[in-house]
């Protein structure tokens, strides 16, 4: 080991696009999705110990595990396989980002965990290696590595970054508790079967949001964004069509969910709008839970 304590951090993202193709023999979909990197912030500081430890604190931490079930313990298993190290460890999350509000948060922490533990151990991965690795840990953590602006495609974890031309200010309103995002994409495939949604074949373009990326205006990425899960989650949670309405109403240029939910995304103006707009929802009562962020912003990086 090379350090006596090593912390790194990743971002929360959302996505502008979520476009969810059929569902495929091996039991995933196919996506088209455009990831956005945001300022919302996990972090990770891995110190040396005997065996495996995971600690949680700040948001929701209550509710992450600290075993296995946590994907920080799976990728300090994988990272050490994959160097030939003793996965000995011991691992605090330090958590901003809401658990289970499809926000990714478990996904960055992932991330940060693979970058802080490479340090510790002094394993010198390529970040080849460790995109590798995350790919094997979930769908978004290869993009939680990455950061900035991505296309992803298969799963979402083959990604193609893509040049943004400009900060981007977002309110993020978490309604309600977390949604289990397989139970999301279950409801999905059931409204699917009786025809009350798209079937997914014609998956939603990416190319509009690409472009309102790299060129703005607000009002242009507005008219683009789209979220396939945006409907069975809803069907699951209807509190969430009013909060996506509440938003709407009170100013937003383009409302949506971020992933399978519960958090709606509200893009706006600048940076001003996005705190009047915060504060007219807080006066609402319509969240309970609401953060100002910005992107996009760099993905799993070592602060120290």
């Amino acid at each position: 080991m090379t350090a006596e304590a090593v912390t790194a951090r990743a971002p929360a993202k959302f996505n502008a696009l979520l476009a969810v193709g059929p569902l495929r023999p091996d039991g995933f979909h196919e996506l088209r999705t455009v990831y956005l990197a945001v300022s919302l912030f996990d972090s990770v500081t891995a110190r040396p110990g005997e065996g495996l430890a995971v600690a949680v604190t700040g948001e929701d931490a209550e509710v992450v595990p600290t075993d296995r079930r946590n994907l920080v313990w799976r990728a300090a298993e994988l990272l050490a396989e994959h160097a030939g190290v003793r996965a000995d460890a011991h691992l605090e999350i330090a958590k901003s980002i809401p658990a289970a509000a499809g926000l990714a948060g478990g996904s960055a922490d992932a991330a940060a965990a693979l970058v802080a533990l490479d340090a510790l151990w002094g394993t010198r991965a390529s970040r080849a290696d460790l995109s590798a690795l995350a790919a094997r840990l979930g769908s978004d953590v290869p993009f939680s590595l990455l950061g900035g602006v991505a296309l992803g495609t298969g799963r979402g974890e083959q990604l193609a970054p893509v040049l943004a031309g400009r900060s981007w200010h977002v309110v993020l309103g978490i309604a309600g508790e977390g949604l289990s995002t397989p139970a999301v994409y279950a409801e999905l495939d059931r409204l699917r079967a009786a025809g009350r949604v798209p079937d997914g074949t014609d998956l939603l373009p990416a190319e509009p949001v690409i472009a309102a990326l790299r060129s703005g205006p607000p009002a242009a990425l507005a008219a683009a964004l789209g979220n396939d899960l945006q409907a069975p989650a809803i069907a699951l949670r209807p509190e969430l069509g009013r909060a996506v309405r509440a938003a709407t109403a009170a100013g937003a240029l383009g409302v949506l969910l971020s992933g399978s939910g519960p958090t709606v995304a509200a893009l706006v103006q600048d940076e001003a709008a996005a705190v009047r707009l915060a504060a007219t929802l807080a006066a609402e009562g319509v969240f309970r839970t609401l953060r100002v962020v910005s992107g996009p912003v760099p993905g799993a990086r070592l602060v120290g």
